[in-house]
């Protein structure tokens, strides 16, 4: 096809099933080569049909079409309709009678939301902190930002202003905070928007009841300090000489937690340098705009360690003032040798380019990878190829919605979803139903392209935890490993490939390349952590500097990880006995062990990666399941159980708020019941083979009605949080883990009619 107008990276028409064809050329206004800065041009909203989600192979990029030809060769498909909020047209379907009918309408609506390679997609969104950084690094950067996006960033930020105050919190849900506010702010300042306009003027004054911009946590001022607004004096250390101690020292940064460790790493480098962007106008403007006191009075090293008491949901330790006072007031001054300096900093710069070449510059996260950008522009130069790619993988961030463009906490939910859509199907007892093999094979092959292949070329020298046969949570250009994610997508092609009339796409030298993966997560007594078993000791957190956060610096063990682990090795274990045995049953038993030592005296599991209670509750107890141990013949089941169902709500449902996390106490969302939560509950229920049908039919009961004419279910309350006090956004929860209820009832019951 001829050339079209569009914004986007690399983009590519594509037919009305969303299968690619030709290529488009990038529009000058996207064009990652343009290294002046331009203020984007803002429009008060974009047309949203002429929005466009590729999915490349498990790459989600966005793109705006702005030809009329191109709008016609590359028609929306139902998934992007259904993304940006947009009427889908869908008949009604039939009333259900029983609940698998009710399956079979949710999976009809959720089918036609499944991407052509396979897996599906969905915005990963809920902290507020992401899109200034790379706002904030496209700025100094000198990277374009289109007026579509810019219009968009603007429309999402206002949507998502704190109606009360028009401040912006941690997350979505969160109250104002100075890190939110200051940050969203700025953003908006950056793509456009006027500091008169009243949404601004809304929120600079609750900027400055809070305490202005000094009373901000550490991740904002070092952005802050990077965009030059507030000087580094400002700023708490972060040295990169400490990536120079021997890996014995128990404080080593290879100890800490991975995500900890991947923002520590660039962010001591352009603290060392103390690089700022270019003294602009806007800069100026923003230091007269985001202060309670005159700019040029404020003593910014006796606010160093300021921050509003809103923000401080982890204090500083007395330890971690101790070390920073004597960095900034004896170390750095005095004691600091240039040769060691430029060591520091030349071996984090090699760091940061293993971990941008172990992922094709995806990086971890879109914190460390906005980081990372900066510090190739400031190594490598603005034209280098380091910058360019960078610039290129920061759009497979980007997410639109009906509220505008977010940014989301990874590169996407690629594998981690696609997985659980496949065992919800299993679960309704669906897998040899001709209706749904289609959707099921395009999922399978979708989980053989993305399984990883091979241990990253710089594993051992940056510190990565082997990942061969493994899975990652979005696709393998991240290429991290992590041990639920392995899990459940080993389940999931385990499932299939075990089905008849289903292809053995992955052999079995691959699944147990996976095993053998998998086996390396379990600690000495017996529980299993995210991306990696712990490196150092939980006193670690005695140096959390983030403020904002709790349970960071190191890896922890978790009852969601070690269930997808056990569930795992259980099903593994039926199918091939004779493979690493031994193991194999040492670690479910281990695992077992303790999963019920984290037990709390009422029962409950506390989750970490799902709100709260209830997510973990449904682990814990199909772990238990697993090996046999139910409700009739099991104290910890019993007890879990007891405890779900203490927290049913009169209507049948559940609904656990986030401050659950943060409090580590139940707490019940003001909503109302969920049916995410509803969905969890029931499950465990299930699972533990629970003896009284009634909870499980009115929460069962409760999900039917909630479903819509169409098959779906509609949102309600964020879904999953992260580090304690962050929550974060799983869309395709109402889908997977409500068929999944459903169709476990269904064929546990299947007279049960239920409405």
């Amino acid at each position: 096809m001829g050339e079209a107008k569009a914004t986007g990276v690399a983009l590519n028409s594509t037919d009305s099933n969303g299968v690619r064809r030709g290529s488009m050329k990038r529009s000058a206004a996207t064009n990652a080569e343009d290294s002046s800065w331009k203020r984007p041009k803002l429009a008060e909203k974009t047309d949203t049909s002429r929005w466009r989600m590729l999915d490349d192979e498990g790459r989600h990029t966005w793109h705006y079409l702005e030809d009329d030809e191109a709008v016609k060769e590359w028609p929306q498909s139902y998934a992007d309709k259904w993304y940006l909020g947009l009427p889908m047209d869908l008949p009604t379907l039939p009333e259900p009678k029983k609940p698998l009918d009710a399956v079979v309408n949710g999976l009809d609506f959720f089918e036609k939301l499944q991407l052509p390679p396979g897996n599906w997609g969905c915005e990963y969104g809920g902290p507020m902190f992401l899109m200034p950084g790379f706002v904030i690094g496209w700025y100094v950067t000198k990277t374009p930002i289109s007026w579509p996006v810019a219009t968009e960033i603007k429309n999402y930020l206002f949507a998502r202003a704190n109606v009360e105050d028009g401040g912006w919190g941690l997350h979505i849900e969160g109250e104002s905070t100075v890190f939110g506010t200051v940050l969203n702010y700025t953003t908006l300042r950056i793509v456009g928007v006027d500091a008169d306009h009243p949404v601004m003027v809304k929120a600079r004054a609750t900027l400055h009841k809070l305490g202005g911009t000094t009373q901000a946590p550490h991740w904002a001022k070092f952005w802050l300090a990077v965009l030059g607004v507030v000087p580094w004096d400002l700023v708490n250390p972060v040295p990169p000489e400490i990536w120079l101690l021997p890996d014995w020292v128990p404080f080593a940064p290879w100890r800490w937690w991975i995500h900890m460790r991947m923002v520590f790493l660039p962010m001591s480098y352009i603290y060392s340098k103390r690089w700022q962007g270019e003294t602009t106008d806007l800069v100026k403007e923003l230091r007269q705009e985001l202060f309670v006191e005159p700019y040029e009075n404020i003593n910014w090293a006796a606010n160093r360690d300021s921050i509003a008491p809103r923000d401080n949901y982890h204090p500083k330790t007395w330890l971690l003032g101790v070390a920073n006072w004597a960095i900034v007031n004896v170390w750095n001054p005095f004691l600091r040798p240039n040769f060691l300096k430029r060591r520091a900093e030349d071996w984090v710069s090699k760091l940061v380019d293993m971990e941008d070449e172990n992922t094709d510059y995806a990086d971890l996260a879109p914190v460390n990878s906005a980081m990372n950008m900066v510090v190739c522009y400031i190594k490598d130069g603005p034209d280098s190829y380091a910058v360019k790619r960078h610039r290129e993988r920061s759009q497979e961030f980007l997410w639109v919605n009906k509220e505008g463009l977010m940014v989301n906490g990874t590169n996407g939910v690629q594998c981690w979803d696609t997985a659980f859509a496949i065992q919800a199907v299993m679960d309704a007892g669906l897998t040899e139903d001709r209706r749904w093999k289609p959707m099921l094979l395009k999922a399978l092959e979708f989980l053989d392209d993305q399984q990883i292949r091979e241990n990253c070329k710089w594993q051992d020298e940056s510190y990565r935890h082997p990942r061969k046969g493994a899975w990652g949570f979005s696709n393998k250009d991240q290429g991290y490993a992590v041990s639920d994610c392995i899990s459940e997508a080993l389940k999931s092609v385990i499932i299939l490939q075990k089905t008849p009339g289903y292809p053995q796409l992955i052999s079995d030298r691959r699944i147990f390349d996976a095993i053998d993966t998998l086996l390396t997560y379990q600690t000495e007594n017996g529980g299993c952590a995210s991306y990696e078993p712990p490196r150092g000791s939980e006193k670690l957190e005695m140096l959390n500097a983030a403020e904002v956060f709790g349970r960071i610096m190191v890896e922890y063990l978790y009852p969601e990880c070690t269930t997808a682990c056990v569930t795992a090795l259980s099903l593994f274990h039926k199918h091939w006995p004779d493979y690493r045995a031994s193991e194999v049953k040492t670690f479910i038993h281990k695992a077992v062990n303790w999963i019920k030592s984290d037990q709390r005296p009422d029962g409950s599991w506390y989750g970490s990666w799902g709100i709260c209670f209830t997510y973990a509750g449904m682990f814990a107890l199909e772990s238990l399941a697993s090996i046999g141990e139910t409700y009739r013949d099991s104290e910890s089941s019993r007890k879990g159980c007891d405890f779900l169902v203490s927290k049913q709500r009169e209507d049948g449902g559940w609904s656990e708020s986030y401050r659950a996390c943060e409090e580590a106490k139940y707490h019940e969302h003001p909503m109302g019941s969920l049916v995410v939560q509803t969905a969890w509950a029931i499950i465990g229920l299930m699972k533990a083979d629970y003896p009284d049908i009634e909870p499980i039919r009115k929460g069962v009961k409760l999900i039917m009605q909630r479903q819509q004419p169409n098959g779906e279910w509609l949102q309600e309350a964020i879904e999953g949080v992260f580090n304690k006090s962050c929550m974060i956004s799983y869309p395709n929860y109402k889908f997977t883990f409500t068929l999944k209820a459903l169709g476990m009832f269904a064929k546990r019951y299947p007279n049960e009619t239920v409405v």
